[in-house]
């Protein structure tokens, strides 16, 4: 098959578009890009690098709660529920508030955004550093937290990174960029287990916050809004591009799966610490494996990215998602020892997020880079809705019961599911109506 499968003109008028793209020359097939203005900031290898720092920090940093799960609650007194609730709401939080600032960045550039939100995530774990009571976790790590991701995650800082190059090099920045981010867990888990260590939770959120201030002025790498002569001739709206996608059956079936990998990895990376710890792990170990799952993701991000490239990314989603399922049914059923644990976290690190370079190369690929922000923000927003989902869930069943078992079961029942949406998805490129001139 194909790696870039034929356009599908969404009217009938297909000369009167190719014929407005003809006095365009260095219009060349669906090369959409941002114009790239002279000078060193708007390199993409920089680009590139500033993105990945970015999304470093930004992940790496919301990767770690799940070490300071355990401290925080026996220090304050309270259950697992009340700091599981508070990431269940920043993940909320994060997906409500993504479409929003994927608009703002497509309409008046990515660089205020990730800069604004920096600043709210360096408040947002000061606050957190002072929390004594749940609703201030929930304020601090949840709503502030939350909101600061829209704008230093992955769909606003993937759109800067895809729209710099061309075509046949995105599906692999998006996947560097990927990697980048998930360069993060490796580092910024261990340290902050060694801030835990060191200094106890409350300071060692300060001292996360210091590194997250970093964000700020790498935004001014990162500005920008998309452009070029092709954009230029599709005077489509952003109700109309949500319109068009909604009626998109992959759309909906690309949506309703990215929900799956928000449950997996939220419910592994907030609770697994925990998990480790109630069978008689250090708290080293927790740290270590979630540590390997960023390094499995390293890899697994840059092969997706690859892979992604070469063949159609629906089949590689489906079958990243049925690996997901056998790892998880494998882990649970094999005994419990320090060699089970890394192994775990290492095939599934290798298809921790490999998934974002995929599902975001998608959007592009179906509904163009005008939009993607936007787009990929609806979809995140599914994503967020599992991560709710998969965070409260682990704490409501494991205080109810005493066990996380129940929720390694749907987990795996979610992965088979997620494999089969994805195999029906129709991945040709669509032209927005608007394009066509009669």
């Amino acid at each position: 098959m194909l790696a870039h499968p034929p356009v599908r003109i969404s009217l009938i008028h297909t000369a009167t578009y190719t014929a407005a793209l003809t006095p365009e020359p260095e219009t060349h097939g669906s090369d959409d890009r941002e114009p790239m203005t002279a000078g060193p900031w708007r390199n993409p290898i920089l680009i590139l690098v500033c993105a990945s720092v970015v999304l470093i920090l930004s992940f790496g940093i919301r990767t770690s709660f799940g070490i300071f799960l355990a401290p925080v609650t026996t220090d304050l007194g309270l259950g697992r529920e009340v700091f599981a609730f508070a990431i269940a709401i920043q993940s909320l939080l994060w997906g409500i508030s993504q479409p929003f600032a994927g608009a703002i960045a497509d309409r008046y550039g990515s660089g205020r955004v990730i800069a604004a939100c920096g600043v709210l995530y360096v408040v947002g774990l000061i606050m957190m550093a002072h929390a004594s009571t749940g609703p201030d976790l929930v304020l601090s790590n949840g709503i502030l937290i939350g909101i600061a991701l829209s704008g230093t995650g992955f769909p606003v800082i993937l759109a800067v990174v895809a729209r710099s190059v061309d075509e046949s090099r995105r599906s692999l920045f998006l996947g560097l960029a990927g990697a980048g981010g998930s360069s993060g867990q490796v580092l910024m888990v261990p340290l902050g287990q060694v801030f835990l260590d060191g200094f106890g939770w409350s300071e060692a959120l300060i001292a996360l916050a210091l590194l997250s201030a970093i964000t700020v002025p790498l935004a001014a790498a990162l500005t920008g809004k998309p452009g070029g002569s092709i954009e230029r001739l599709r005077k489509q709206s952003l109700s109309e591009a949500i319109a068009e996608a909604s009626r998109h059956g992959g759309y909906w079936y690309l949506t309703a799966g990215f929900f799956v990998c928000g449950f997996h990895v939220t419910f592994i990376a907030t609770h697994l610490p925990a998990f480790i710890s109630d069978r008689g792990g250090a708290p080293a170990l927790g740290a270590a494996a979630l540590a390997l799952i960023g390094l499995g993701n390293i890899v697994g991000s840059l092969t997706c990215g690859v892979l992604g490239g070469r063949y159609p990314k629906k089949i590689v989603l489906a079958g990243l998602y049925l690996a997901r399922s056998v790892v998880i049914t494998l882990f649970i059923l094999a005994p419990m020892s320090d060699l089970t644990i890394l192994l775990f976290a290492g095939a599934i690190g290798m298809l921790w997020l490999g998934t974002v370079p995929l599902t975001s190369g998608l959007v592009a690929q179906i509904f163009g880079l005008r939009y993607m922000a936007t787009l990929f923000g609806f979809v995140f927003f599914s994503h967020q809705l599992g991560s709710f989902l998969g965070a409260w869930l682990g704490g409501y069943v494991y205080d109810t019961t005493g066990s996380y078992d129940l929720v390694w079961w749907i987990a795996v029942a979610l992965g088979v599911i997620a494999a089969i949406l994805h195999l029906p998805i129709d991945d040709r490129s669509v032209v927005p109506a608007a394009a066509v001139q009669t």
